[in-house]
């Protein structure tokens, strides 16, 4: 699945990382506890999360996660937004809840992956 097909299902908004979004991504994760992130397996995936501050970022890029679906609507700020181009991490915004939008993902076949 691309970032595209992603945006699409979850008729996201882009915030950045536009060139990005016929990257593929092969499982998907959602938290707004980053440790649990951490105990996620690094393969190309999607973050949901509604936590929006610095440490997603630097949570993303320490599991190469290439995408951040912020959901309920939420939108990070300038700094985050700068961050995350700096490194070339896709920020997406949808409206879902994140049950709701990580179950769209998964009935269109974004796994979860495995636990470390």
């Amino acid at each position: 699945m691309t970032i595209d097909n992603i945006r699409e299902i979850l008729d996201c908004e882009v915030i950045c990382g536009e060139e990005h979004l016929q990257s593929d991504v092969h499982t998907a994760c959602g938290s707004d506890m980053m440790s649990d992130v951490l105990a996620f397996v690094k393969d190309q995936a999607v973050l949901l999360t509604g936590l929006v501050n610095l440490q997603v970022i630097r949570t993303a890029e320490m599991m190469d996660i290439i995408c951040i679906v912020f959901v309920r609507a939420k939108m990070p700020d300038e700094n985050i937004i700068e961050f995350a181009k700096e490194k070339g991490i896709v920020l997406l915004s949808t409206n879902y809840r994140m049950f709701v939008a990580c179950g769209k993902l998964y009935e269109k076949g974004l796994g979860g992956g495995e636990r470390i």
